[in-house]
C-alpha cells in the first residue's frame, strides 16, 4: 500500500532480551530488598496479649497470670504504664502448653494436640491448576492455625513460582541457591542428591518449618520424562513416590506436612497427590473455575489411574473441597455453592472462606490475617474475615484428629 509504513522488527534476539530483563530485574529487586530489609533484618511474628496467650492455650487469664507469679510459666514481656500489659511470643505460648501437658496428663491432648505414639503423619496436599483459587492463602493459612493450635508443621513449596516462600520472608530467586528446594532431594542424581532435612528453614513462626521453593523445581519436571525413557527410578525410587519416601525421612520431627502443589498437573504435584494422606481442592465457586475444576478432577482421575496401573496404591484419609473467596450476596456465586454441595455433600466444607479486603490487604504485606495487628485492618473487618478463615481451619483440624483418634 503507497505511504505504509514498514514495520522495523526486533533487532534483539528475545532471548537475549528476556534474560537481559531478568538480569535488570534480579538486581533491582536486591538492591530494594537491601534499602528497605537490611541483611540483618528478619521477618518476625508480634507478641501476644495475655488475654489471646489464654485463649490459644485454652486456660482462663487469671491462671495464665497466676502461673506468672509462681514461676510456672515463660516469664512474659512487660509493656505500658506501670509494666501491667503482658506479652506473650509463640514460643512462650508453647513452653506453656508444654508444662501444662505434662501438669495435667489426663488433659495433655487438650493443651497439646499432637499426634502420639503410632498415630501417622498427615500429608496434606493443597491442589488445582486454575489460578486464583487461593491454593496458597489457604496453606498458608491453615499453617499458621494449625502451629497456633500448638501442632508441628512442615510446608513444603512446590510451586516454581514460590508464594509460599515468600510469604515466609524469602526472596526465593535470591535466598535459595542450587539443590536447596525439594529437588535436591528428589532429583535423579544420585551423586547431587541431598537429605531433605539439609533443606528445611527454620521460619519466624514457631511450630513452622519450611521446604522452599523456586524455579529450580522445573529442573524435575524436565528431566523426569528422560529418566522413565531411560529406565531410571524404577520400583521405590520411580518419580510418583520419590516425594513420600523423602518425607518419610523426617516424619518423626511433624505432625502435620503441608505441601503447596504447582497449578498444573505435572510430575510434582502427581508426587504430591501420591505423598498424601488427605486432599484439599481449592474452589473459587465462579463458573469458570467450577469448569476448570471439572477439568482437574477428570485429568487427576486419570492420571491416577495410571499410577495405580503402576502399583501405586493411592488411598486418602479424606478429600475436601474448600471455597474459596466465596461472596454471600452474589447470587450466581451461591447457587454454584448449592450445586456443589448437592453433587458431592460433605466433602464441600461446610464453612467456606468469605472474599473480603481483609486477606487481600494481609497477602500485600505478606502476612496471614494471623499475623495481622489489631487497628491494621478495621476490627470489624478482621474479625469477619478471621472468624470465617478459623471455622474453614478448624474444620480441617477436626478431620485430622478424627484420623488420629482424638476426640
Amino acid at each position: 500500500m503507497a505511504g505504509a509504513v514498514a514495520y522495523q522488527f526486533e533487532s534483539e534476539p528475545s532471548i537475549a532480551k528476556i534474560t537481559r530483563h531478568s538480569q535488570l530485574l534480579t538486581a533491582q529487586l536486591q538492591a530494594l530488598r537491601s534499602q528497605l530489609y537490611p541483611p540483618e533484618a528478619k521477618k518476625s511474628l508480634k507478641t501476644f496479649t495475655s488475654r489471646e496467650a489464654a485463649a490459644l492455650v485454652g486456660i482462663a487469664e487469671s491462671t495464665l497470670r497466676q502461673m506468672s507469679l509462681d514461676g510456672e510459666s515463660a516469664a512474659p514481656e512487660l509493656h505500658g504504664k506501670d509494666n501491667r500489659r503482658r506479652a506473650y511470643t509463640l514460643t512462650q505460648i508453647n513452653e506453656i502448653r508444654q508444662h501444662l501437658a505434662a501438669k495435667r496428663p489426663k488433659e495433655a491432648l487438650s493443651f497439646l494436640p499432637r499426634r502420639r505414639g503410632e498415630e501417622k503423619l498427615q500429608i496434606i496436599a493443597v491442589a488445582n491448576f486454575k489460578g486464583g483459587s487461593a491454593k496458597t492463602t489457604t496453606t498458608i493459612h491453615l499453617a499458621h492455625f494449625l502451629a497456633l493450635e500448638g501442632l508441628r508443621v512442615l510446608a513444603i513449596d512446590l510451586d516454581p513460582q514460590a508464594s509460599l516462600s515468600t510469604m515466609f520472608g524469602f526472596q526465593p530467586e535470591l535466598d535459595f541457591g542450587d539443590n536447596q528446594t525439594v529437588y535436591g532431594a528428589i532429583r535423579y542424581d544420585a551423586g547431587q542428591r541431598v537429605p531433605l532435612k539439609d533443606v528445611i528453614r527454620k521460619t519466624y513462626f514457631d511450630g513452622i518449618d519450611l521446604v522452599p521453593g523456586n524455579l529450580e523445581l522445573m529442573e524435575y519436571e524436565h528431566e523426569t520424562p528422560q529418566a522413565i525413557a531411560r529406565g531410571d527410578g524404577r520400583g521405590e525410587a520411580m518419580f510418583f513416590r520419590r516425594l513420600q519416601s523423602v518425607i518419610a525421612s523426617v516424619e518423626a520431627d511433624y505432625d502435620v506436612v503441608l505441601i503447596d502443589a504447582p497449578p498444573q498437573l505435572g510430575y510434582l504435584t502427581l508426587g504430591a497427590l501420591y505423598a498424601a494422606t488427605a486432599m484439599l481442592v481449592t474452589v473459587h465457586p465462579a463458573m469458570l473455575d467450577v469448569s476448570s475444576m471439572s477439568q482437574f478432577l477428570k485429568m487427576t482421575s486419570d492420571i491416577l489411574r495410571v499410577i495405580e496401573d503402576n502399583g501405586g496404591v493411592l488411598k486418602h484419609d479424606f478429600v475436601r473441597y474448600v471455597l474459596t473467596r466465596h461472596n454471600p450476596h452474589d447470587v450466581p456465586q451461591v447457587n454454584i455453592v448449592a450445586l456443589l454441595r448437592s453433587l458431592f455433600g460433605t466433602d464441600v466444607l461446610a464453612p467456606v472462606v468469605v472474599e473480603t479486603t481483609a486477606i487481600a490487604n494481609a497477602g500485600l504485606e505478606k502476612k496471614s490475617l494471623y499475623e495481622m495487628a489489631r487497628g491494621s485492618i478495621g476490627r470489624d473487618t478482621l474479625s469477619r474475615a478471621l472468624e470465617s478463615v478459623d471455622a474453614v481451619n478448624r474444620e480441617i483440624l477436626n478431620h485430622i484428629k478424627q484420623v488420629w483418634g482424638h476426640r
